[in-house]
């Protein structure tokens, strides 16, 4: 069975910090593109951070500088390195994974096959 699971959440002051970790089992995800999302409440879930196999790494305008989605295929995970964080970076942070090596829809939720059961990420003012 193929879980994902996401940890390192928490309550940040804006300007600081937090680094996500998903931890992926059941299958290996080394040849698979991994992902984050995000929803804050009210709102539709929307695209992060995505990096493919060989490390190419896509950001939404909104993280570009700050975020990084580094992955370590020997432990089956991906993380996101959330710096300089703003009170508009406050929502549920999900864990995302495609069935094959490439997705066509690699910013769009559709694209991705296995989801984490999120995590919360708030940051005060």
């Amino acid at each position: 069975q193929v879980q994902l699971v996401e940890s390192g959440g928490g309550l940040v002051q804006a300007g600081g910090s937090l680094r996500l970790s998903c931890a992926a089992s059941g299958r290996s995800f080394s040849r698979n593109v991994m992902a984050w999302f995000r929803q804050a409440t009210g709102k539709e879930r929307e695209f992060v951070a995505a990096v493919n196999w060989i490390g190419r790494t896509y950001y939404a305008d909104s993280v570009k500088g700050r975020f990084g989605i580094p992955r370590e295929n020997v432990k089956n995970t991906v993380f996101l390195q959330m710096n300089s964080l703003k009170p508009e970076d406050t929502a549920v942070y999900y864990c995302a994974a495609s069935k094959g090596t490439t997705t066509a829809q690699i910013r769009d939720a559709r694209g991705y096959d296995y989801w984490g059961q999120g995590t919360q990420v708030t940051i005060s003012s």
